[in-house]
This record gives C-alpha cells, structure tokens and sequence, in this order.
C-alpha cells in the first residue's frame, strides 16, 4: 500500500504544481490500533513556487483526495501551515511524530520541526483534545459502544492527561500513552486493541462501565488542570525567517 500511496502523492505534485514537504500517516494506522477495513489518514505539508506567494489575492490553501482504495488525503499549503502553528494546531503539531512518514524534506523539516516544538502550547493543544474526549466520551455513554469510538476517547482523554502532567508534544503511538495508567486498567486497554485488529470500524462492544468510569473521571480531571497550563512561545519574527529560508529551499 505505501508504493500506491506514494505514487498518489507523486500524481498530486503533478497534477497540481507543488512540492510535498512532509507526507505522514495520520490516523488510527499511526496511533497503533487500526481495524481490518481502517482507510488511510494520509495528511501532507507542499509549497508552490515562489511566485505563487507574490499574488496579493487570496488562494486555495488545501488539498484533498479520496480514492476507490481508501487513500483518504488532505494537505494544507506552507502559507496555512505557519498560520496554523501560530495557533498551535494539535493535528498539524502531531505530524512531525508520525510513526509512518511516506515523503520527507529533510532540510523542511529540520527547519520547522524546531520552531513547532517552541511553539507548542500546552493550554490551547489540551482545550482541543478536551473538547475531543467530551465528545466522544458522551458518544460511549451506552450499553454497547462502536469500538472505534471508545478508542477515540481513550486515546483524546490519554493525550489530555500527557499534556497536563508533562507539559510537552503528546506521543503518537497510543502504547507510549499507556504509561499513564495502572497495570489493570493497560491490560483491559490492551485486551480492546487485540480485539480491534480483528474487527470492522462498525463493530459495537458491550460497555465496560469500569472502564467508563475510568474515562470519565479522567476528563473532568483534565478539564480541572487545563485551567493552569501555560501558552505557547511563538516566535512570529523567527517564524517569518524559516518561512523564507523554506520558500527558497532549492
């Protein structure tokens, strides 16, 4: 599957005049617990030319693609990407710990990987994942819950609680969240993901309340902490001088 979808993205460059800085897997294939029919979350960073930045009228900054084999794709443009940054955008600051990088500029990403990571913000970053967990939290309040939706929570609550007790970029890879929980709680966790790899995204399970109980507590704790997290350091000057130097990259 990588071979096709590196040639997608190849068409895409083509087809639409650009140049993919970072290509990544984004979805429950790169959090480590994908059922048999999961799609792929293929999500990208491209630049255009120079001259295309010169335009004073506004332009498409995002591109997307489905395919007949579940290549679900979406790119946001340079320019988007930097205003996305300044708001410490969760989705965009998780693509740079990918644990399936299908294209990678490496002077791009040493370039802005630095300045993502000063730009993180610990209050902005766990709101969105807070926001996430409710949802899906409510999504789980029933006698058999969609398996895809339990895990969506644990892992939104998980990245929460990262964030507040760490203070950094959360993980990708949904075992290393793992460390925040107990021995019993991980085995019941784990015990899910090897029934999910074995079952369709459609698949409902009999509610563990325990471990709803579980789930619950931990986002009205989240919620609690959020509240004292510090902002992010944003640089805009700084943040200016590597858009150009990513601009001119030759």
């Amino acid at each position: 599957m990588k071979t096709s979808i590196v040639k997608k993205l190849k068409e895409t460059e083509e087809k639409k005049g650009i140049e993919i800085l970072l290509a990544v897997e984004s979805g429950s294939r790169a959090w480590g617990f994908a059922s048999p029919d999961s799609d792929y979350d293929i999500r990208f960073i491209y630049r255009h030319e120079k001259d295309w930045y010169l335009s004073p009228w506004d332009k498409d900054e995002t591109i997307e693609f489905m395919t007949e084999d579940d290549l679900d794709g979406s790119g946001w443009d340079l320019r988007k990407t930097f205003h996305l940054l300044l708001k410490s955008n969760a989705a965009l600051l998780s693509w740079f710990y990918s644990p399936i990088v299908y294209k990678e500029n490496e002077k791009f990403v040493e370039l802005f990987k630095p300045i993502a990571d000063t730009s993180f913000s610990p209050i902005a970053v766990s709101y969105h994942y807070l926001s996430m967990s409710k949802k899906y939290l409510e999504a789980c309040r029933n006698d058999k819950v969609k398996l895809k939706s339990y895990f969506y929570c644990l892992r939104t609550a998980l990245t929460g609680k990262w964030i507040t007790e760490k203070g950094s970029v959360p993980p990708i890879l949904f075992s290393e969240l793992l460390v925040l929980v107990d021995d019993f709680t991980r085995s019941k966790i784990e015990n899910l993901i090897t029934l999910k790899a074995t079952k369709g995204e459609s698949y409902y399970h009999p509610n563990d309340w325990e471990l709803f109980g579980f789930l619950e507590s931990l986002v009205r704790e989240n919620e609690e902490k959020s509240k004292n997290l510090p902002s992010g350091k944003a640089d805009k000057i700084e943040m200016e001088k590597v858009f150009r130097e990513i601009v001119n990259l030759r």
